[in-house]
């Protein structure tokens, strides 16, 4: 049987405050193939942000493993964190982080920059994300001038644009309408199902996470 892409063994998380340790995950072990789509769910201060970021890397477990494609990211330093990140995690956020005075084009290349690509290359892989995300006649719109869904858009044409192992969404949906939340998810879902892309996304929306192929719910730091 293959091993799984992302292990999760014996996570713990805390954080200090002056002399008080303030736990905020326990005991956490998950395993996760390639190609799932799995949304973590739970009420505000569950710990499920903090899951995602351990996963992603950009913070450090208390103690415990995280192995993603047989590599230990918890004992990477933080350039060393910095290069895998940037080869492997795809990141997309409530609030879209857009740069306000780049083009929808320019801000998809952004995570491009570190890498070996030509600038032409990395025009062309950037136009051809952005088609995958149906803004092909949006590329020289800047941030202020599309909407809500369009700016989460080109949000995920940048996260996918370098080809990433996983794609981390916390509350990819959270600052959308209604409309606009069902065009993203189908977004999500058609990268998971056809590119094969393995999420896992944070949301507190139950019509959200029945879009993923499975749900895990956290409570108090653990997971249920």
């Amino acid at each position: 049987m293959d091993a799984p892409l992302i292990h999760v063994h014996d996570l713990y998380k805390s954080y200090r405050r002056d002399s008080l340790e303030i736990p905020v995950l326990r005991n956490i072990n998950i395993k996760i193939d390639e190609g799932e789509f799995i949304a973590f769910m739970g009420p505000s201060g569950s710990g499920k942000t903090t899951l995602l970021n351990l996963i992603a890397g950009i913070d450090k477990p208390t103690s415990g493993n995280i192995l993603i494609g047989g590599v230990d990211v918890t004992e990477l330093d933080e350039s060393e964190l910095a290069v895998w990140r940037s080869r492997n995690v795809g990141f997309i956020f409530q609030f879209y982080n857009l740069i306000p005075v780049l083009t929808a084009i320019e801000n998809v290349e952004l995570p491009l920059i570190l890498t070996p690509l030509s600038k032409k290359d990395r025009r062309a892989h950037a136009e051809l994300a952005l088609r995958v995300v149906g803004l092909a006649d949006r590329l020289h719109h800047y941030p202020r001038q599309l909407s809500g869904g369009q700016e989460q858009r080109v949000a995920i044409a940048r996260a996918v644009v370098t080809d990433p192992t996983i794609i981390v969404a916390d509350e990819p949906t959270g600052d959308l309408d209604k409309a606009s939340a069902e065009e993203v998810l189908d977004l999500m879902e058609r990268l998971n199902r056809e590119l094969n892309k393995t999420i896992l996304m944070v949301t507190h929306d139950p019509r959200a996470a029945e879009r993923a192929r499975s749900s895990r719910h956290l409570e108090k730091g653990e997971l249920a």
